[in-house]
């Protein structure tokens, strides 16, 4: 079986609801996964956007959403799951909106596209505290059993 992730909110390449965005609930999407390898002691998950701030001008990856040390037998995310409901053991860093948690699309300019990244990891990460997506990476490298995406897009208004 190889590691893959889905989402009962939207489907691949298709528009993310207006729930999960900046212009409502602004609440993390339910997300479910399958297939991790064996070896995998636990799983990581990065949600950014690679077109901020126009599509047709990227300048920066926009991060939305850090999580570390998700259980190896999580079987994914409840709707909501940001701010205290995640699995086992589970924390959230740092995004790009000077928070921790979900932070939902909320692009400035024309419809963007959201990564939701699921990595399969050989080891239980040391303490990382809150950790920004690029020390999440950095403590990954050498790690990383297998990697499965989801991508959604959204534009206001939309």
């Amino acid at each position: 079986m190889t590691l893959s992730i889905t989402s009962s909110a939207f489907a691949a390449s298709s528009p993310i609801p207006r729930r999960y965005t900046c212009e409502a609930d602004d609440v993390s999407p339910p997300l479910a996964w399958s297939g991790a390898p064996d070896g995998t002691r636990s799983l990581a998950l990065i949600v950014d956007d690679p077109d901020a701030p126009d599509p047709n001008a990227p300048k920066r990856t926009f991060v939305h959403w850090v999580i570390v040390d998700l259980p190896p037998d999580a079987a994914g995310l409840v709707e909501g799951a940001s701010g205290g409901r995640l699995p086992g053991g589970a924390r959230e860093g740092d995004n790009d909106a000077n928070g921790t948690g979900w932070s939902g699309p909320c692009p400035p300019i024309g419809r963007h596209r959201y990564f939701f990244k699921l990595y399969a990891l050989d080891t239980t990460l040391p303490d990382l505290g809150v950790p920004t997506k690029r020390e999440l990476e950095a403590a990954m490298e050498g790690h990383v059993l297998e990697r499965a995406e989801i991508i959604g897009t959204y534009q206001k208004g939309g």
